[in-house]
């Protein structure tokens, strides 16, 4: 009974890991839903689909609420132009990258994208009636009163009275708050404004409250920014490396699934289904956490096919060292797990603090390289240690497995 129940899981792990890897090489369709491939949800970076980069440094001493501020600002301009799979993002104290592909001109971007701001309350005459600089600070919160998602606007001495002359005039009308030509938000006066605080409703959530204050500090808080660097990459580069990254992976864990399948026969199959279902995982990730893959990406991606290659070698090398000192196939698939589990604990956890020491001081392509580099090594580490160990026990139990010279042991 107990060879029959392992049987069938077998059988049904291996139906489901290649079934999630059809569906993830070519999408599919259950009815009305309709599931992706991962080469048409993974977001591709600038390398691989051509656009602009550009790094901007903001003049003089900053804080990183007022860089958070301007990267927010920056953030609504891009998705102003109606481009997708943008990267607005920090670096180091001063610095902001702004990535867009699909964009091929740098003037245009710079030009659009990162001037100073012009924060404007428009009444309903269509007469400026504050600007940023008569803005002290905006707060989102919530409402103890009616849980509800609100701004906090405070006004500095030169905005108390322009906004009380403004609130007694316009009492009963919408007052627009404009970033540029973007309407951010068009609340109705309710009553005349005399002390300088103002409670700006209308927001969905506190999420949204939170970008329109940060949004409105922006305008409050300018800075000068500074273009320190410009590139531009070429749609015929990008097009060209794509299909020749993708070929160059293939080949390389084609190479690897062969390998381990002539060298360890049986028990490199199953290593392979585990490494399978890895690849599947880790560009699943991808997709769930937006993940943008570049050149350098795909990179990382490979070399953590090689480290998760490289734990089940671990593994089965350690279960033949078990075998050879007599013990049963069952205690030495179990003695060889738990004598590897230091040795591929110790090897990863090294390579993930390096990762994680480049994504936090690197920058550009060196973070998508440490990014997928982690990602790989955490889920690489998952299926080495429960997948390949579930399989082989199911293997082992099923009678698969019932020979040392499976495992390439001779015994006398």
């Amino acid at each position: 009974m107990n060879r029959k129940k392992s049987t069938l899981l077998f059988i049904l792990s291996a139906v489901i890991i290649f079934l999630c890897a059809y569906i993830g090489a070519n999408g599919a369709k259950i009815g009305s839903y309709q599931i992706s491939s991962f080469s048409e949800a993974i977001n591709r970076g600038l390398d691989l689909q051509g656009g602009v980069s550009v790094v901007e440094e903001i003049q003089g001493e900053v804080d990183t609420k007022t860089l958070d501020r301007t990267i927010e600002l920056i953030s609504m301009r891009v998705n102003k132009m109606g481009v997708s799979e943008t990267v607005v993002s920090k670096e180091g104290k001063n610095r902001i990258r702004i990535e867009i592909p699909g964009k091929f001109d740098s003037k245009e971007v710079i030009d659009s994208v990162v001037k100073t701001g012009e924060l404007k309350f428009v009444g309903p005459d269509k007469k400026t009636v504050l600007t940023g600089k008569d803005v002290k600070k905006a707060t989102a919160y919530l409402d103890s009163d009616d849980n509800q998602p609100k701004i906090r606007l405070e006004l500095n001495q030169s905005g108390v009275k322009k906004f009380a002359d403004a609130t007694k005039k316009f009492l009963g009308q919408k007052i627009t708050i404009y970033m540029d030509e973007e309407k951010l938000t068009d609340p109705t006066v309710e009553s005349v404004i005399t002390g300088g605080t103002a409670q700006i409703s209308g927001s969905r959530t506190l999420e949204e409250a939170t970008r329109k204050a940060n949004i409105i500090n922006s305008g409050a808080l300018p800075v000068t920014l500074k273009t320190v660097s410009s590139k531009t990459v070429g749609s015929t580069l990008g097009a060209t490396a794509l299909p020749k990254s993708i070929k160059a992976g293939a080949i390389g864990i084609a190479l690897v699934l062969l390998f381990m399948m002539l060298y360890y026969k049986i028990p490199g199959i199953i290593a392979d289904m585990a490494l399978i279902l890895y690849i599947v995982l880790v560009l699943g990730v991808f997709v769930e956490v937006g993940a943008t893959l570049t050149l350098s990406g795909i990179a990382g991606f490979l070399l953590t096919v090689g480290m998760a290659v490289d734990a089940n070698v671990l593994i089965f090398e350690r279960i033949k060292e078990e075998l050879k000192t007599g013990k049963s196939i069952k205690s030495s698939v179990e003695a060889g797990f738990h004598r590897a589990l230091s040795s591929i604990l110790d090897s990863n956890i090294t390579t993930i603090i390096a990762g994680s020491v480049l994504y936090f001081v690197g920058s550009g392509t060196v973070k998508g390289f440490a990014l997928t580099l982690i990602i790989g090594i955490v889920i690489s580490i998952l299926t080495a240690l429960t997948v390949t160990r579930f399989l082989l026990r199911l293997a082992v139990d099923m009678g698969m497995l019932k020979k040392p010279s499976y495992f390439g042991v001779k015994r006398g």
